[in-house]
């Protein structure tokens, strides 16, 4: 039997828009990178969750599990600021974390 009482899940979706994109092509090619440097820097599992039919918006989600509901929490807290901060092509207009315990 597998005891799950220390697991804990977080999500966190951010709803971003693209200013002056064009096309889907235009931004697939500017979140493909964003989605990569997520999973990269963060140990997170990235997906584009929303809009993906709409050049101007996107809802990118990020999933994290551990063991501990505050590691849970506050790695998924620093990720809005450093979107902020190193994708300035990018407008964060939201950000929401969930947790399960």
């Amino acid at each position: 039997m597998v005891c799950l009482s220390k697991m804990s899940i977080g999500l966190l979706t951010l709803h971003m828009q693209l200013p002056g994109c064009a096309s889907l092509k235009e931004k697939r090619s500017r979140i493909k990178p964003l989605i990569s440097r997520l999973h990269r820097e963060f140990n997170v599992s990235v997906a584009e969750v929303g809009y993906q039919d709409t050049w101007h918006d996107t809802l990118i989600a990020c999933a994290l599990v551990s063991n501990d509901h505050n590691h849970t929490r506050q790695a998924l807290q620093v990720i809005p600021a450093w979107v902020e901060k190193n994708w300035h092509d990018l407008m964060l207009v939201d950000d929401k974390i969930e947790l399960l315990t």
